[in-house]
């Protein structure tokens, strides 16, 4: 076993429905390049704001039967923070999805989310380079829209219509004033 605390190789386990399941011990570069960014971005908003923003490996205790690590978070209840997690339902919240969790994000923790009263839900995908945005509408989520990256290639194959409809920026339902580049998300993302 390594002794060295920077290199965990005990995995990282959630509860989800009340059944214990594992995690990867380390998320991959791309992983890890989009979570951070969203924190960079949010962080950088809400600096002096009173919502705040919460990275990669933050415990999140959603319910009795719920045990998340989003990979990111934003919490407008300083209440719900403690010094161990967060305790109750985020504002906002961000998978990034991997071949392992995709089932999980998708289906399970989103459920979860829906639930427990989450405002707004994204589904990130590091591989097709696309966001898809989920508001919470009368308890259930509602695709917003989907956002994405289009590589030279697809761009090349487009009509001038269509690459003049495609959408760069848009805007998180908690703050209307945040524009959000989708290109700032997927940064240094390979």
């Amino acid at each position: 076993m390594n002794r060295n605390l920077a290199y965990q190789e005990e995995p990282w386990q959630e509860v989800i429905s009340g059944k214990v399941v594992m995690m990867s011990p380390r998320p991959a570069i791309n992983h890890i390049r989009i979570s951070g960014n969203l924190f960079q971005i949010f962080s950088t908003y809400l600096k002096g704001r009173r919502c705040e923003p919460f990275p990669d490996g933050t415990d999140l205790y959603l319910s009795e039967k719920n045990h998340f690590i989003p990979d990111f978070m934003i919490v407008c209840d300083p209440n719900k923070v403690k010094a161990n997690a967060v305790y109750g339902a985020p504002d906002f919240v961000v998978e990034v999805l991997s071949l392992g969790s995709l089932k999980r994000d998708r289906f399970h923790k989103m459920a979860a989310y829906e639930k427990a009263g989450v405002q707004e839900y994204w589904i990130v995908n590091p591989d097709s380079r696309s966001i898809e945005q989920y508001w919470l509408e009368d308890g259930k989520f509602v695709l917003h829209n989907a956002y994405g990256i289009y590589s030279d290639g697809m761009l090349e194959k487009m009509t001038e219509e269509e690459r003049a409809e495609i959408v760069t920026e848009f805007k998180c339902r908690l703050y209307d004033d945040l524009v959000i580049q989708v290109a700032d998300i997927f940064q240094r993302v390979i």
